[in-house]
């Protein structure tokens, strides 16, 4: 098939033949693709009742602000996931403190952060991890500081963990075409091949509905980035888009999400790494480490070698910065290899 055919497409309920969403029914969920429009979601709401749950039983220092920071973050409309990672780093800060005799939040000192840093290194977390968990305490003590809890000084000279920048582990091209021979799943090779060539996050893959696609465009809509809440839209290879238009063939016309398992209206992570692994059990490729993040890599260098420049890039993979795109730019600097070899012939045939 050339790249100038036409795949035909049996038209799904869920688009119309204009490419425009089908109007559904009142009774079923309302769609908000954009964010400033969305709700909290159920989950939000979930881990907000049960992190408040948890801190009133504790009855830890400074318990009042920390639920109050909580409810913060959910009127700020952020995830799930932000709201229970924050409540647990800080709920440990805050048993730090009172295992230091802490007993009011005005004596919060710069050395108690410091011994915080120490405290979760000692545990064995990782250096990305122990970050994270400091970011969370700072946020959390900037909100006391605009409730005037805390002195404002803690916030002029913060502590800054310096992270290792390894390179992305992109999957090599052998093995690639190896895990794809063994793929036959049609959910999971059309999920597999999105992930591959439009180096979208598996979190934006799993919230995509079937009118985000458009197959004869060969576009995709990410309404709402997974890190920044940026929408940004994809492009589909050939190969990419017959995966897609093989699964919506299949796809069950009530189901508004384009990836779902047996039995749910949707598809989660844990699901898709499973089936990843099983694939690249069978393709022999199971102690490589490879992981579902490898093939957002693995497309950011593939197209790097191929010559697209880096602020096409950043803007395809939804990076707020170039400075994180660059990471790629390291490991796929075709011109500095060039530059190296070229030398080392000069030394090597002993010219200089």
């Amino acid at each position: 098939m050339t790249q100038t055919e036409t795949i035909p497409i049996i038209p799904h309920p869920a688009v119309l033949p204009t490419g425009q969403p089908a109007q559904y029914p009142r009774q079923c969920p309302a769609i908000y693709h954009n964010s400033l429009d969305r709700p909290p979601s159920v989950l939000s709401r979930k881990a907000l009742d049960r992190a408040v749950q948890h801190i009133e039983a504790a009855q830890l220092l400074g318990s009042e602000q920390l639920i109050g920071y909580l409810h913060d973050l959910y009127r700020r409309n952020c995830k799930a996931g932000t709201i229970r990672y924050a409540a647990v780093a800080i709920c440990s800060f805050l048993r730090l403190l009172e295992e230091r005799s802490v007993v009011r939040l005005e004596d919060i000192r710069r050395t108690h952060i410091g011994a915080f840093i120490e405290h979760e290194q000692d545990r064995g977390l990782k250096v990305s991890s122990v970050r994270q968990r400091l970011q969370n305490v700072y946020a959390f003590v900037r909100y006391l500081e605009r409730e005037d809890r805390v002195n404002p000084e803690l916030l002029l000279r913060k502590i800054h963990l310096k992270l290792p920048q390894g390179l992305p582990r992109a999957i090599a091209p052998e093995d690639v075409l190896k895990l794809l021979s063994v793929v036959d799943h049609v959910r999971d090779r059309a999920i597999i091949l999105l992930l591959l060539r439009t180096g979208m996050r598996i979190g934006e893959a799993l919230n995509l509905l079937v009118s985000d696609v458009d197959l004869n465009g060969r576009t995709v809509k990410i309404y709402e980035g997974e890190k920044n809440c940026v929408g940004r839209v994809v492009y589909l290879s050939e190969d990419a888009r017959k995966a897609l238009a093989d699964w919506i063939r299949e796809h069950q016309p009530h189901k508004l999400r384009l990836f779902y398992s047996r039995g749910r209206s949707y598809l989660c992570y844990n699901s898709v790494r499973g089936r990843l692994q099983k694939h690249l059990r069978k393709a022999g490729l199971g102690d490589r480490g490879y992981t579902l993040h490898c093939l957002r890599h693995t497309c950011a260098t593939e197209l790097l070698n191929a010559g697209m420049r880096i602020e096409c890039l950043q803007q395809l993979l939804g990076h707020s910065k170039l400075e994180v795109t660059r990471i790629y730019a390291r490991l796929t600097d075709k011109t500095r290899e060039d530059e190296y070899f070229k030398a080392m012939a000069i030394i090597e045939a002993g010219r200089l």
